[in-house]
């Protein structure tokens, strides 16, 4: 990594890494250095983050200056007088004594000093406070509640700063996390992939129904206030009930139509007469639908319908009325 090293470097080297190895884009979990990549890779390559889990991680880790001293120490000494103070950062509750926690803090003794230098440098110029708004990823927090090194207000920053983000605090854990509480830590991360999951599917559903124009609206629309619910409606709206292989998208667009008649959501209306056209109902078949809700909606709901899905209709481009 030529120049002064940097997170947004090794974020750099990271998609180089999966271009090399043919992912266009993946899921990303990361630990304290870790967590600072994946997020500068959020930043930097969005489309390519499918999901993002940052572990015991932090927007900035502290001022510059104590960094700096690190390296220099390290590049002086090794990293042999940061073991005692690692021990009891990375552990909690005597785990440091075990045989796991002995092999993590083996591997540090045993690190490169110029690379761990390089490292420490790196999380010196690491400030993302002001761009954390910026990530897109369906992301995860997981911090431990006895890490001193990134502490709980850390991880609520984050949590706090990335639009829809879920937030963990895992009581016993310290700055190794998934050391400390592995099982807690890839539960987590396990319920985080399944429900990124269901937030691409939904995603690609929304995006056949409404067209790209809409979604794209709507994401650029999504504020911290709405993220939630956006993420919401995308995973259990559109992921799990129009996903379901118990009726067809046709049938499921009549339904719709017909719910939305009867409560008078004439906005919403609009929006699904479009999705109903690219299900695969035509005008007719609309109509239908329609007059069925003026029997058992109401004829003054049925004709409030009847103008929202003329208007639709009408603005339409010729080629793609059915």
């Amino acid at each position: 990594m030529p120049g002064v090293p940097s997170v947004a470097g090794l974020a750099a080297l990271v998609a180089g890494l999966a271009d090399r190895a043919g992912w266009p884009d993946f899921h990303y979990a990361g630990v304290s250095l870790g967590g600072a990549i994946g997020a500068r890779l959020a930043l930097d390559h969005p489309g390519r983050v499918r999901t993002l889990a940052l572990v015991c991680s932090s927007a900035r880790f502290g001022a510059p200056d104590g960094w700096a001293e690190r390296a220099r120490l390290v590049r002086a000494e090794g990293t042999s007088p940061l073991l005692a103070g690692a021990a009891s950062r990375w552990f909690a509750g005597g785990r440091a004594a075990s045989p796991h926690a002995r092999a993590l803090l083996d591997d540090l003794a045993a690190a490169d000093p110029g690379g761990y230098a390089a490292a420490c440098e790196a999380l010196a110029g690491h400030d993302i406070r002001a761009d954390l708004g910026r990530i897109t990823a369906p992301t995860l927090v997981i911090g431990g509640r006895e890490d001193p090194a990134t502490p709980s207000a850390h991880a609520r920053e984050l949590a706090d700063g990335v639009p829809g983000a879920t937030l963990i605090e895992l009581p016993g854990a310290a700055h190794l996390a998934p050391a400390g509480r592995p099982g807690e830590v890839a539960a987590a991360l396990l319920a985080h992939l399944g429900a990124a999951d269901r937030h691409a599917a939904g995603t690609a559903v929304r995006r056949a129904f409404l067209g790209d124009a809409h979604v794209d609206r709507a994401r650029a629309a999504t504020t911290p206030f709405t993220a939630d619910f956006q993420d919401l409606i995308t995973r259990y709206a559109w992921g799990e009930i129009w996903t379901r292989p118990g009726l067809d998208r046709r049938a499921r667009s009549c339904v719709t139509l017909t719910a939305l008649v009867a409560r008078g959501h004439l906005d919403e209306l609009a929006m699904h007469v479009r999705a109903a056209l690219r299900n695969g109902l035509t005008p007719d078949e609309i109509k239908e639908v329609l007059l069925q809700t003026a029997i058992y909606c109401g004829v003054p709901a049925a004709n409030s319908a009847f103008a929202v899905a003329q208007r639709v209709l009408d603005d339409l481009p010729s080629e793609e009325t059915p």
